[in-house]
């Protein structure tokens, strides 16, 4: 009887568990086979779902990549956003927390990862890279910027440019991100959130 029941209420899950469902799948088998390698079949196969099901929700893998690519935008974005919006820390520690966020194990772990650089790996879907997150990048990295400028007037540090250090910081995050992919035994999280730490220590000596 249990099992019936069980049985039941798998096949009648909401729309939004059996689309959660099919993007936690996708990020599985694109970290597995590339995106190339991706069929929807293979996404329905490891959702656990019918092909049928996945259709109704995402009638194209297309479709559901752009999903899976907003989803992970938007867990990014709320991840970095959750200590950078609050009144009560200072600009410090809301740089502080931006770093953090890009290296916590909910956002960059090696399957996320994958998925992130398979797009940026795809000629084909750069574009779709492109439409999805790079008003999001843009958002954090002007952020940075604003809270880089405060930090340089109160210290008054006359060589540093505050949009460049906030170029170059994304340029470490995805570095960072790259090595933490293609070498996992090497290049750890928080060792990649130490050294993005020292950097900010050596440009920022008062306030870091």
């Amino acid at each position: 009887m249990t099992s019936t029941k069980s049985s039941k209420k798998s096949r009648t899950a909401p729309p939004e568990v059996r689309r959660k469902q099919l993007i936690d799948a996708t990020i599985s088998c694109i970290a597995r086979k590339g995106i190339s390698g991706t069929t929807l079949s293979a996404i329905a196969a490891e959702a656990g779902l019918s092909l049928g099901l996945a259709n109704f929700h995402f009638k194209s893998k297309d479709a559901l990549l752009s999903e899976t690519l907003k989803h992970l935008a938007a867990e990014h974005r709320d991840m970095w956003q959750q200590d950078a919006m609050r009144d009560d820390l200072s600009d410090t520690d809301k740089l502080l927390s931006i770093v953090s966020a890009q290296f916590h194990p909910r956002i960059c772990s090696r399957k996320k990862l994958a998925v992130w650089f398979a797009f940026f790996g795809e000629a084909s879907y750069r574009k779709t890279y492109r439409s999805i997150s790079s008003q999001i990048d843009m958002e954090r990295q002007e952020l940075c910027a604003e809270l880089l400028e405060t930090i340089i007037a109160d210290g008054q540090y006359m060589n540093a440019d505050a949009k460049q250090v906030a170029e170059t910081l994304e340029g470490m995050f995805d570095g960072f991100w790259l090595n933490m992919l293609m070498y996992p035994d090497t290049f750890l999280r928080t060792n990649a959130e130490r050294q993005v730490m020292n950097y900010l220590k050596l440009v920022f000596t008062k306030h870091f």
